[in-house]
């Protein structure tokens, strides 16, 4: 079970089983797995756009070309690697925002949560 131990206690103190919370977490992992897939999918393409800050752009979209997403998950966490064609960082975190937009909590060097399209105009 991935809840810790306050946040079992609070949903148990809110009238919820043991069995109830231990559902809920299953929930909870699934619906980070099916996320997980999305995201996957998402990034199979040659070329996503995004709304990163960049040191050297000046415009506030900007173009990436893909190499691969790598995902795995635990419990409520998503965790990996997004590899662009010439440089790479650490995910954890992300979600769908809709099917045309996603967004992932981008660790060292970038330090944010950076909006991505398949479509610029996606992301004005």
């Amino acid at each position: 079970m991935h809840f810790d131990q306050r946040t079992q206690a609070a949903l148990r103190e809110v009238g919820l089983t043991r069995e109830e919370v231990r559902e809920a977490s299953e929930l909870v992992s699934t619906a980070v797995d099916r996320d997980a897939e999305t995201l996957r999918e998402f990034f199979e393409r040659d070329v996503v756009y995004s709304d990163m800050e960049l040191a050297h752009s000046a415009s506030g979209i900007n173009e990436h070309a893909v190499e691969y997403l790598d995902l795995f998950t635990h419990g409520s966490d998503l965790r990996g690697y997004l590899r662009f064609d010439t440089w790479g960082v650490p995910v954890e975190g992300g979600r769908v925002l809709s099917s045309d937009v996603v967004e992932l909590s981008l660790g060292p060097t970038v330090h944010d949560r950076v909006r991505f399209a398949h479509d610029e105009d996606a992301l004005r």
